[in-house]
């Protein structure tokens, strides 16, 4: 599995100490972005389940993203999975997810850690990270410096949960509700399990010919803090932005968790990605093209908003 992730620019072979991977010729004045992040406990969805395939997809993915809004396509990367006792079979699910991703991503899985510490981890337990290293061109870095009063931000759908949420996603499910994972999710069509396991999206293969055409000032991975925590991340001093609540209809999943936990619409928005994936930051002249665009490249896509004067993230009806 993580022979199939190898590339041209691969030059060391699996049980070496170190990964060897040769900077792509091919990049002008290049600058290497690096991240790393975990599943968290969404993992906790995959114990419960017994399935552990998708998860190696969110890590993998989730990565990916957090590189991209800075305009790094992804070069290789890095896994560390830790247990108190190997499961041969639950690893191998595990890495084939990672490997599956990193394939899908045009990546390398050069390498990583599998620890064994028992006493550590409760059975049948795990806790998995990842680090990828990505590059770009340094005129086409994304820092905010292109960000202006009066772009538009347009918002891409998300894939339910993605990573983040999950300590009140399940406090709110199996607590409040009583659900478990092979109950059908009220409103929807799949059960519980199926629907919190849905993989982190990469929006990799739609938004990176944007990045490389100049036509993204900037863009907002919504992870853990919402739209409100993530978008200001990428605006520059003194520029702020208006969310729509009227451009979008908010997916089934999350209207049920709040309804259920009675959540209130700003806690909502801070701990859940409330439909959205992705924000990206165009030209107003460019806007509907780019909408156009990335439903051309398979997303749905909407017009969210508008960067104005100010700070944070203000929402309108």
């Amino acid at each position: 599995m993580i022979a199939s992730t190898r590339d041209a620019n691969t030059l060391s072979e699996l049980g070496s100490f170190g990964g060897l991977y040769a900077v792509p010729a091919s990049v002008s004045d290049p600058v290497l972005v690096a991240s790393a992040d975990g599943v968290g406990t969404k993992l906790k969805i995959a114990f419960r389940t017994g399935r552990h395939d998708t998860v190696g997809q969110d890590l993998v993915n989730h990565c990916v993203n957090d590189i991209l809004v800075q305009g790094g396509r992804p070069l290789f990367f890095l896994d560390y999975l830790a247990c108190g006792e190997l499961e041969d079979t639950v690893v191998s699910s595990v890495v084939s997810g990672v490997a599956m991703a990193c394939r899908e991503n045009g990546c390398a899985l050069l390498g990583g850690e599998t620890a064994q510490m028992p006493g550590f981890y409760a059975p049948g337990e795990y806790d998995l990270a990842g680090f990828v290293v990505g590059i770009t061109p340094r005129e086409r870095l994304l820092d905010g410096s292109r960000v202006n009063e009066g772009d538009v931000l347009v918002g891409i759908r998300s894939t339910g949960l993605h990573t983040n949420g999950f300590s009140l996603a399940r406090e709110i499910v199996f607590g409040h509700m009583g659900l478990d994972v092979d109950d059908r999710m009220p409103g929807m069509s799949g059960g519980v399990g199926e629907v919190l396991l849905q993989v982190h999206k990469s929006y990799l293969h739609s938004i990176l010919p944007l990045v490389e055409q100049n036509r993204i000032h900037a863009l907002a991975h919504i992870t853990g803090g919402g739209v409100p925590g993530n978008l200001p991340r990428t605006l520059p001093t003194g520029l702020g932005a208006v969310v729509r609540r009227s451009s979008w209809e908010v997916p089934t999943l999350f209207r049920v968790l709040g309804e259920a936990g009675e959540v209130g619409e700003a806690e909502m928005d801070r701990v859940f990605n409330m439909g959205i994936g992705m924000v990206v930051v165009v030209s107003p002249t460019d806007a509907d093209a780019v909408v156009e665009d990335l439903g051309v490249a398979g997303e749905r896509a909407w017009i969210l908003g508008r960067v104005e004067e100010g700070a944070g993230v203000r929402y309108e009806p």
